[in-house]
C-alpha cells in the first residue's frame, strides 16, 4: 500500500472514529457469541495410540517399525515429557517410514481423533477379558490372564490343553508369526515399562517360532477427559417469530467454561482487521471501536426488496472472483457461513459482463456433462466425485489416503504437471466386477431349439428393432431372433443335473423367448462306474435321437427316462430299457456299444469342458456367462434366468439404438466377439488379486545381492530391488513397449516349476503383448539348485533369443534327465550365436546369495512357501497354485488376455501418447498399472468440462516440486453446499498440496434469502497446544459477530453415523435471542453412538422378515440394545460405542421361528459361531443378515394376534424408571410426545401433570430423545419420582436411504409418523401421542380402550363449527377436497396406535414409501405429521375419534369447550397470539399446573423460578401444599 493510501486510509479513519466516541454500549454486545463443542462418550485416548493405528491401516510393518522405535526408548523418560513433547516424538518415528504427503494426513488425522475409536474398541475388549487389578499391562493365554511376566513360560506350555481365543481380521499379528498352537495376546500400552518388558520377550517368543503374538491397546487409567472430536457442522439457524414460541424464565448460572476467548475474525464490510492493525500498529485501539462500530451497523439482518435479492447469488460468485486466488477461500467462507449479516454489503457489488458470461457458458455444460444444474455443487478429488449430500470428513480421508499412494507413486515415477490427470483419467472401473463370457460356438454345444428357424416362432415379430419397443417392467420380449443363448453343461446321469435338465425341457414347451442348448459333461474314459456308464449311455442315446429326429426330442428322451426312474439311481441300463421301448427296431449294440459311431457328442463335451476350464460342475450358461450359482436350484432358476435376460437387455438395446447391432448381424457372433469373452474360463485367472504389488519405489538394485539387509526392508522396498534386477524375455529381439509383465514364481530345479516356466514361455512364443521374467522360489535357497541358477545367468548374460531358446532348453524336463545323468553338459545346450564361455564364467560366479532374496521375497512379500508356484502379472500376484494344480498354456494365454483387456492395454496407450516407448515403456506401463489397480476403482474419473476458466474460476496453484492433490469443484457461493465446502478446500489447503479449480455456479434470479442461517464447520488440520506444551481443550464452534434481536436455533450436522445429544447447556438452544444474554451461549454436545446399521433378508423368500428383532450385546451382557426389522429393505439400526460386540436373534418369536443363515461385512472370526460386528472408527458399519425359518416353523408369521411375549427394549431407550413386569403392559398407559426448546418442554411437564392428575391407571411416558435439552432429561428423574410415573427415552436415527428433511420442524414433524413401529418394543400393544402443548382433562384410559375398528390409529377430525376460520380451511377445496371424497381431514395434535395392527398391516412401512416419493416435491406435506396420514387415508384406514377429544379454540367454536377431553393449544392465524398468553387465558387450571412444577424445580436445583411466572400465584400457592398432597395419595 502506498503512503499517499496510508495517509488517506488513516484521515477516513480519524474522521470515523470522531463520530463514534460517545458510542460504547456496542462493546458489550460485540463481545457475546455462541461456542458448542463436542466430546466422545468415552475417555481421551492418547495419541500415541492413535497414531500406531494409522500407521497399521498402512502397513503392518510400518506398525511395528513404529512400535519397537517407541519400545526403545526410556519409558519413564517418555512419561514424564508434556503432551507436546510426546506429539513431536510421535511425528519424528513415523517420519521414518512415512512419505511427507502421509505426515500431513497423520496429523490431520489426530486432530480429527480419527483413530480414537479403534483404540476405544480395543480398551473395550480388553475391560471384557477381566482386567486384573493394578495391572499396567497383562498377557491372555488360551484365557489364563496374568501381569506377571515369570508366568509367560509356563502358561504357553499348557496352552494346547485350552481352547483358542477368539482373534480378529484388525488384530496386530507380529511378523513371523507361524504356530497357531499357542496365542499369546499382550493387553499393553504403548510406551510404558510394563510393556516394553512384555513385549521384548513376546518377541523373542515369537522369532523362535513358539507362539503367535497379538497386541491389544490397553489404557490403565484412562483419562479424565472426555476425547474431543472434530470433522462436523454446526448451523444457527434463523427461526419464523410469526408465532412467539420462546420461554421468558432466565437462565440462572450462566457459564462459559471450557472455551477460549479468541477467534478468528472474518471481513466486516470489506474491511480485513488483521491486515490494518499490522499496517497501523499505532492505531489499534481505534481500529478496535471502528470495528464494533460496524458490526453494531451491520449484524442486524436488514429487510431487502424483492429486487435486490435477484442477483444476490451472481454478486456473491462476483465478490469471490474478485478476491486474490490465495484469499478466494476465505471470502467463500465468510459470505456462505454470515450470509444473512452479508447480504446487505452484497447488493452493492456490481457485477462484471465478462464474469457472468462466462459462467452461463460454463452452466450449459455443467449441465449437458454432469448434471449439475445452475446453484448445485459438485465436487471431484483426483477426479473421484465426491457426495455432497453426506458430509463425511472420515471417508473423505479415508479417500485422499488412498490417493495419496497413487500420487506418490506416479510421482516418484517421475510422472509431473498434466500428466498425471492424465494417468488418472484412465478409465478403470469396474474392472474387477466385469462378467466374464466363455465363447459357445462350439460343435459341443447340442441346440434343442432355433427361434429364427423352428415354426411354431412364426409368428413373433423378427426384427431386432422390436427391441426398442417399450414393454411392461419384468416382461421378457418375445422376438424371433436367437438372442438369448441358455447353455446347460450338465451329466444327465447326476441327480443334480435333473432338475436343471427338467428346466430345459419346460423353457422349451412354455416358448420362452430363449435358445436353449446342452453340452454333455460326460466322463468318456474307461472308468466302469455306474454314474459313468449311465452318463455315456445318455450321451449315446441322446446323439442317436438328435440324428434321427431332433435334439428337442433327445432331450424329452432324457427326462422320459427322469420319469419312469424318478427317484431311483440310474445306470446304463435304465438308459438302455427306455430306449428299447421307444426304439424297439435299434441294435442296442450300434447305438451303445464301444465301437458305436454315437460317441462325437461325448466326446466334443468332453474337448469343450477340457478347454474351458470349467469345473464345480453342473453349469449353466447364459450367452457364455455362467449363472451363479445360488440360482441352479428349482425355487430360484426361472429368477436368476430372467434377472440376467433383464440386465443383459439394456445393453443390447443400446447397440441395436447406436446401430452396432442389427437385422444384418448373425446376434451370436456379435455376442462372442466383445471384450468381455474370453476363449477359457479358469477361476484361478479371473478370481480379482488378494495382493497387487506396489513397485514405484527407487532402491539400490544391488541389495539384491545381500541378502541380510534386503530380509529388513519394507515390502515396497524388497519389490523394486527384484522389479530392478529382473532381466525379461520377449518373442522378438527388438525393443518394444510390451503392455504385459509376467513374472513366473516358482522353483526351477522342480519338475512342477520347470513345467511351469515351460508353459509359459510357450505362451510367449504366439505373443507380441508380453515380456517374461522369473521370481525363484527354491525349497531351499543353500541346496545346488542347478536349474535356477543355470536360469538366471542365462538371463543375466544372453540377449533376445539366444536367451529364450536357450532356457526353453533348460526347463524341458528330457534336458534336465540328460544333464543329470551326464549324457549332455551345459556346452552341448548352447545355442546358435551363443557365447558360451562368457555363458559359464558367469554361471561359476553365481553365489546363492540372489536365491536367497527371491526366496525372501516370494515368502514376505507374496506369501509363499519355499517351492510354491505362482505368477505376477503387471503386479498382480495369482498363487500360489495347489500341488498337482497345472496352470496350462492356455491358462497362460488367458491370463495375459484377461490382463491385457482389463487394464493393461488402455494404459500402455497413454503411456505411449506421453512419450515413453521401448524398455523404459514396458516397466512404465509394469509399474503404473499397479499403482492405479491396487485398489479396485467403484467409479469412473471425471474431469470438469467448462467453456472457458478466465473470468469465473478461482485457480489455485499447488507446488509443482512436490506430489499434488486435483480438487474441482462446482458451486453456488450462497448454497447449503458452500458452507462445507469453503471450510472443507481452506483446510485441505493447509493439510497437504493441493491444486484447485473453484467453478463459480451461480443462481440469478432469486425469489428468497437463499441461505437463513449462519454455520460453522469445526475442522483444525493439526493438534494444538498451550505455551506450558499442554493440550487445549480442543476445537470447538464459535459464532461471533450475530444479530443481537434475531431468534436463532442450534441444528447439528454430524456425519450420518452418528448419534448426537446435548448434555450440558442452561440455554434454549432452540431460541437464543443474544440481546437477553449477558455474555455468551454456551453448549457442550456428546456423541452418545455411533450406528450399526444393517438389511436383512430371509433366505427362502428373498423379503425382509418384518418385526424380526435382534439384540446388541458383548460377552458379559446378552443384551444392551435391540431393534426391529423394518420391511422397507430389511432395514434395521442398532446403536453401539466402539467395542466388539454380538448380534444375535431376540429371545420369543424371533429365536423360536428364525435362525440366522449368513451374515456379510461383519468380523466374525474364523470358525466362530456367533455373529460378530466390531465398531472401530467413526463411520457407520453397514452389515448383511440371512436368516431361514427353522424346519417346523415354516407356516408361522413373526406377527400375529396372540404374540403376547415379553422382552427387553433398551434398543431405543436410554433412560428408564422402574421396572416392566410380564403382563404389566396391558395395565399401563403409554403416552408418547416430543418436544424441542424450553417452551415447549414446559408446556410437556404440564400436559405430563394433566395425564396423570385424570387416571388412576400406570402411566408411562416415551420421549423422543433426539431434542431434548439438557435441563429437561436432567429434571425428568425427579419428576417421575415426585409423581409416581415411568418414562423412557426413545431414540432412532433417520435413514440415510430415506429422504432427508433440511428444516428442523419438519424433521420433528416426521419423527411423529414415519417410525412407529420401530420406536417401541413388540409388547407395547398401543400407544397414544399427546402434543406437548395439550391439557388433559378426562382419564385417556378411555381413549385406550376405545375400539379402533380394525384400523391401525385413530385420529380426531379438525373442528368446523368456529366458521370465521373457514378461509383457513384448505381441506375444503382444492386437491383435498376431491382426494379425501368426503371424508373428514383430521390433525394430529392427539391420536391413538394400535401398534399390533399398525405393525401387522405394514403401516409404518406403507407410510414411509409414500413419503419417499411424495417427498421428492419440496412443495408437497406442508404439515407433514397431517398430511401423510391424510393423504394415505385410501391405504391405511383412519378412525375417527370423537369430536370432544380434540378442542381447538382456532377452530372448535367456544359452546364444544365444556365437553372437551383435551385442550389443544394452536397457533391461530388470525391473531399470532403466543403461546404463553393463549394457555394462561384458554385454560385455567394451566397456571396452577405451570406453578407446582417450578416449585419442584426450585426445590431441586436450589433457584427461584416462582419469581419469575407470567401470572400472580397467590389465588392457589396457599392451598398447593394440601392439593399436592391430597393428589399424591390418589395417585
Amino acid at each position: 500500500m502506498s503512503a499517499s493510501m496510508k495517509m488517506r486510509l488513516s484521515h477516513i479513519l480519524r474522521l470515523v472514529l470522531f463520530g463514534l466516541i460517545t458510542h460504547s454500549c456496542y462493546v458489550q454486545a460485540k463481545s457475546k457469541h455462541v461456542a458448542i463443542s463436542l466430546d466422545a462418550k468415552w475417555s481421551s485416548t492418547p495419541l500415541l495410540l492413535e497414531a500406531s493405528e494409522f500407521l497399521a491401516q498402512e502397513s503392518s510393518d510400518y506398525f511395528w517399525t513404529f512400535v519397537q522405535d517407541i519400545s526403545n526408548l526410556n519409558p519413564n523418560g517418555l512419561h514424564g515429557e508434556t503432551d507436546q513433547s510426546i506429539y513431536n516424538t510421535i511425528l519424528k518415528y513415523a517420519s521414518r517410514v512415512l512419505s511427507p504427503v502421509q505426515m500431513n494426513l497423520l496429523k490431520f488425522s489426530l486432530s480429527l481423533r480419527m483413530y480414537s475409536p479403534t483404540v476405544q474398541m480395543f480398551q473395550q475388549i480388553a475391560e471384557d477379558d477381566d482386567v486384573p487389578e493394578k495391572c499396567g499391562s497383562f498377557i491372555s493365554v488360551h484365557g489364563e490372564i496374568t501381569c506377571d511376566p515369570h508366568k509367560l513360560s509356563s502358561l504357553v506350555q499348557t496352552a494346547k490343553d485350552r481352547p483358542k481365543p477368539a482373534v480378529y481380521k484388525f488384530d496386530h499379528f507380529f511378523p513371523g508369526a507361524v504356530s497357531d498352537d499357542v496365542i499369546v495376546i499382550l493387553y499393553a500400552e504403548l510406551g510404558t515399562a510394563s510393556f516394553t518388558q512384555f513385549h521384548a520377550t513376546l518377541a523373542k517368543m515369537t522369532g523362535n517360532k513358539e507362539i503367535t503374538y497379538i497386541l491389544r491397546h490397553f489404557i490403565q487409567n484412562p483419562s479424565p477427559k472426555k476425547a474431543r472430536l472434530s470433522g462436523y457442522g454446526i448451523e444457527l439457524a434463523i427461526k419464523s417469530t410469526e408465532y412467539k414460541a420462546k420461554d421468558d424464565t432466565k437462565v440462572e448460572g450462566e457459564g462459559t467454561e471450557g472455551f477460549h476467548s479468541d477467534s478468528t475474525e472474518e471481513d466486516i464490510q470489506g474491511f480485513v482487521f488483521a491486515k490494518l492493525r499490522e499496517i497501523h500498529p499505532d492505531k489499534k485501539n481505534d481500529l478496535k471501536d471502528f470495528r464494533n462500530h460496524l458490526i453494531d451497523s451491520t449484524t442486524e439482518l436488514p429487510t431487502l426488496k424483492v429486487w435486490q435479492l435477484q442477483d444476490l447469488s451472481i454478486q456473491a460468485g462476483q465478490r469471490v472472483i474478485s478476491a486474490p486466488p490465495d484469499d478466494a477461500l476465505r471470502v467463500l467462507r465468510d459470505i456462505s457461513q454470515n450470509f444473512p449479516t452479508q447480504a446487505r454489503s452484497l447488493v452493492r457489488v456490481k457485477v462484471d459482463n465478462d464474469f457472468k458470461m462466462e459462467m452461463e457458458r460454463n452452466q450449459q455444460m455443467f449441465e449437458n456433462n454432469h448434471g449439475v444444474m445452475p446453484g448445485e455443487s459438485a465436487l471431484f478429488v483426483n477426479g473421484l466425485q465426491i457426495n455432497m449430500d453426506v458430509y463425511d470428513i472420515f471417508a473423505l480421508i479415508e479417500a485422499m489416503k488412498s490417493e495419496a499412494k497413487i500420487l506418490e507413486g506416479l510421482h516418484s515415477l517421475g510422472f509431473k504437471g498434466d500428466d498425471v490427470p492424465k494417468l488418472l483419467s484412465i478409465d478403470l472401473k469396474g474392472s474387477d466386477d466385469t462378467k466374464y463370457a466363455l465363447d459357445i460356438r462350439h460343435t459341443a454345444v447340442q441346440f434343442v431349439n432355433d427361434l429364427e428357424n423352428d415354426k411354431k416362432y412364426m409368428g413373433w415379430p423378427n426384427s431386432l428393432q422390436d427391441f426398442l419397443r417399450p414393454t411392461f417392467p419384468g416382461m421378457l420380449r418375445h422376438i424371433r431372433k436367437n438372442i438369448f443363448h441358455l447353455i446347460f453343461i450338465v451329466n444327465p446321469a447326476e441327480k443334480q443335473s435333473r432338475e436343471l435338465i427338467r428346466m430345459a425341457e419346460a423353457f422349451l414347451v412354455h416358448k420362452a423367448p430363449i435358445r436353449l442348448g446342452l453340452v454333455l459333461a460326460v466322463n468318456s474314459n474307461e472308468s466302469e462306474d455306474e454314474k459313468s456308464e449311465a452318463g455315456e449311455a445318455f450321451a449315446k442315446a441322446f446323439n442317436f435321437i438328435k440324428v434321427d429326429e431332433s435334439a428337442a426330442k433327445a432331450l424329452s428322451f432324457i427326462t422320459d427316462v427322469y420319469e419312469k426312474y424318478d427317484d431311483d439311481v440310474l445306470t446304463a441300463e435304465s438308459v438302455k430299457a427306455e430306449f428299447k421301448n421307444q426304439y424297439p427296431g435299434e441294435d442296442l449294440n450300434i447305438v451303445f456299444g464301444k465301437e458305436s459311431d454315437y460317441d462325437d457328442v461325448m466326446k466334443a463335451g468332453s474337448d469343450y469342458i477340457s478347454q474351458s476350464g470349467l469345473d464345480n460342475l453342473p453349469q449353466v450358461l447364459m450367452n457364455g456367462i455362467p449363472l451363479k450359482k445360488k440360482f441352479l436350484s428349482q425355487d430360484l432358476f426361472e429368477e436368476g434366468v430372467v434377472s440376467e435376460i433383464l440386465a443383459a437387455t439394456t445393453d443390447i438395446q443400446q447397440a441395436v439404438y447406436k446401430g452396432h447391432l442389427h437385422d444384418g448381424l448373425t446376434v451370436l457372433d456379435w455376442l462372442m466377439e466383445r471384450d468381455n469373452v474370453l476363449p477359457r474360463l479358469s477361476s484361478r485367472v479371473l478370481s480379482p488379486s488378494k495382493i497387487t504389488l506396489d513397485i514405484t519405489e527407487n532402491i539400490d538394485d544391488e541389495i539384491l545381492h545381500d541378502p541380510d539387509t534386503f530380509s529388513h526392508l519394507p515390502a515396497r522396498d524388497k519389490t523394486s530391488v527384484i522389479a530392478g534386477n529382473l532381466k525379461y524375455l520377449a518373442r522378438k529381439e527388438e525393443e518394444t513397449l510390451h503392455p504385459v509383465t509376467m513374472w513366473v514364481v516358482a522353483d526351477l530345479d522342480s519338475v512342477e516349476g520347470r513345467q511351469h516356466m515351460y508353459n509359459a514361455i510357450k505362451q510367449l512364443k504366439h505373443s507380441g503383448d508380453m515380456r517374461l521374467s522369473v521370481v525363484f522360489n527354491p525349497v531351499s535357497s543353500d541346496g545346488e539348485n542347478k536349474i535356477n541358477k543355470a536360469v538366471n545367468a542365462a538371463l543375466n548374460v544372453l540377449v533376445g533369443n539366444n536367451a529364450r531358446n536357450f532356457i526353453t532348453k533348460l526347463v524341458k524336463e528330457e534336458t534336465v534327465e540328460e544333464l543329470k545323468s551326464g549324457e549332455k553338459t551345459m556346452e552341448d545346450l548352447a545355442v546358435h550365436g551363443m557365447d558360451i564361455k562368457a555363458y559359464l564364467s558367469a554361471l561359476e560366479k553365481q553365489s546363492d546369495k540372489f536365491l536367497q532374496s527371491h526366496q525372501v521375497f516370494a515368502q514376505q512379500v507374496l506369501g509363499f512357501q519355499p517351492g510354491d508356484r505362482g505368477v505376477v502379472t503387471n503386479g498382480k500376484v495369482l498363487g500360489p497354485l495347489r500341488d498337482g494344480e497345472n496352470f496350462t498354456t492356455d491358462d497362460f494365454a488367458l491370463l495375459e488376455k484377461f490382463i491385457y483387456s482389463q487394464f493393461a492395454k488402455k494404459i500402455s496407450d497413454q503411456i505411449k501418447t506421453l512419450g515413453h516407448k521401448g524398455t523404459k515403456g514396458s516397466e512404465l506401463s509394469l509399474k503404473v498399472g499397479a499403482l492405479l489397480t491396487a485398489k479396485s476403482q467403484s467409479e469412473s474419473r471425471k474431469k470438469v468440462i467448462f467453456g472457458s476458466d478466465k473470468h469465473s474460476v478461482v485457480k489455485i496453484p499447488a507446488d509443482e516440486t512436490a506430489p499434488a492433490f486435483f480438487i474441482e469443484a462446482i458451486v453456488d457461493p450462497v448454497s447449503r453446499d458452500a458452507q462445507k465446502l469453503a471450510s472443507l478446500l481452506e483446510v485441505l489447503r493447509e493439510v497437504t498440496n493441493v491444486e484447485i479449480k473453484l467453478y463459480l455456479n451461480s443462481k440469478d434470479k432469486l425469489s428468497e434469502m437463499p441461505l437463513k442461517s449462519f454455520y460453522r464447520c469445526v475442522l483444525e488440520p493439526e493438534v494444538n497446544f498451550n505455551d506450558d506444551g499442554s493440550y487445549t481443550s480442543g476445537p470447538y464452534a464459535r459464532f461471533n459477530d450475530l444479530p443481537q434481536k434475531t431468534l436463532l436455533t442450534v441444528i447439528m450436522e454430524p456425519p450420518e453415523s452418528w448419534l448426537v445429544q446435548a448434555v450440558r447447556s442452561p440455554y434454549d438452544l432452540d431460541n437464543i435471542l443474544l440481546e437477553e444474554v449477558d455474555v455468551a451461549v454456551t453448549a457442550e454436545f456428546e456423541l452418545e453412538y455411533i450406528l450399526l446399521e444393517g438389511h436383512c433378508y430371509d433366505a427362502n423368500s428373498m423379503q425382509p422378515p418384518r418385526g424380526l428383532q435382534f439384540t446388541l450385546g458383548t460377552n458379559r451382557s446378552d443384551t444392551l440394545m435391540d431393534t426391529i426389522v423394518m420391511a422397507n429393505l430389511g432395514y434395521f439400526q442398532l446403536k453401539a460405542n466402539p467395542g466388539v460386540w454380538l448380534l444375535k436373534l431376540r429371545e420369543g418369536r424371533s429365536l423360536e421361528i428364525y435362525d440366522i443363515e449368513s451374515h456379510e461385512f461383519t468380523d466374525t472370526p474364523p470358525g466362530s459361531n456367533d455373529l460378530v460386528v466390531a465398531i472401530g472408527g467413526f463411520k457407520s458399519k453397514i452389515i448383511r443378515v440371512k436368516v431361514a425359518k427353522k424346519s417346523d416353523k415354516q407356516g408361522e408369521q413373526l406377527l400375529q394376534d396372540g404374540d403376547d411375549s415379553p422382552g427387553l427394549w433398551d434398543s431405543l431407550s436410554s433412560s428408564i424408571t422402574g421396572s416392566v413386569t410380564d403382563g404389566d403392559q396391558d395395565n399401563t398407559l403409554n403416552i408418547f410426545s416430543l418436544a424441542s426448546g424450553h417452551l415447549y418442554e414446559r408446556l410437556l411437564r404440564i400436559m405430563m401433570l394433566s395425564v396423570l392428575k385424570q387416571t388412576k391407571s400406570k402411566v408411562k411416558f416415551w420421549f423422543l430423545k433426539n431434542y431434548l435439552s439438557p435441563t429437561f432429561k436432567d429434571f425428568i428423574p425427579y419428576m417421575a419420582k415426585e409423581h409416581g410415573f415411568e418414562y423412557e427415552l426413545v431414540q432412532y436415527k433417520w435413514p440415510r436411504w430415506l429422504n432427508q428433511q433440511k428444516e428442523k420442524q419438519r424433521v420433528i414433524w416426521g419423527y411423529k409418523i414415519l417410525f412407529l413401529d420401530v420406536l417401541f418394543p413388540l409388547d407395547v400393544k398401543k400407544i397414544i401421542f399427546v402434543d406437548a402443548d395439550q391439557i388433559v382433562r378426562a382419564d385417556l384410559q378411555e381413549l385406550h380402550d376405545l375400539d379402533l375398528g380394525g384400523a391401525p390409529y385413530g385420529y380426531t377430525p379438525f373442528c368446523s363449527s368456529r366458521k370465521e376460520m373457514d378461509g383457513f380451511r384448505f381441506w375444503k377445496s382444492g386437491y383435498w377436497a376431491s382426494h379425501l371424497a368426503g371424508r373428514k381431514y383430521h390433525i394430529s395434535a392427539l391420536y391413538v396406535v394400535d401398534l399390533k395392527r399398525f405393525r401387522r398391516v405394514a403401516a409404518g412401512d406403507r407410510l414411509r414409501g409414500q413419503y419417499q416419493g411424495l417427498s421428492q416435491d419440496p412443495n408437497s406435506l406442508s404439515n407433514l405429521d397431517q398430511d401423510l396420514p391424510n393423504n394415505m387415508i385410501h391405504q391405511v384406514a383412519i378412525k375417527s375419534l370423537p369430536q370432544e377429544w380434540l378442542w381447538c379454540e382456532t377452530w372448535c367454536s367456544d359452546e364444544e369447550k365444556t365437553v372437551a377431553k383435551t385442550i389443544d393449544l394452536c397457533n391461530n392465524p388470525l391473531t399470532k397470539e403466543p403461546k404463553l398468553k393463549a394457555a394462561m387465558r384458554i385454560v385455567p387450571e394451566w397456571k396452577e399446573y405451570d406453578y407446582k412444577i417450578k416449585v419442584l424445580w426450585d426445590k431441586i436445583y436450589g433457584t427461584n423460578t416462582r419469581l419469575q411466572t407470567e401470572y400472580d400465584p397467590s389465588t392457589f400457592e396457599d392451598s398447593s401444599s394440601e392439593k399436592d398432597k391430597s393428589e399424591k395419595e390418589e395417585l
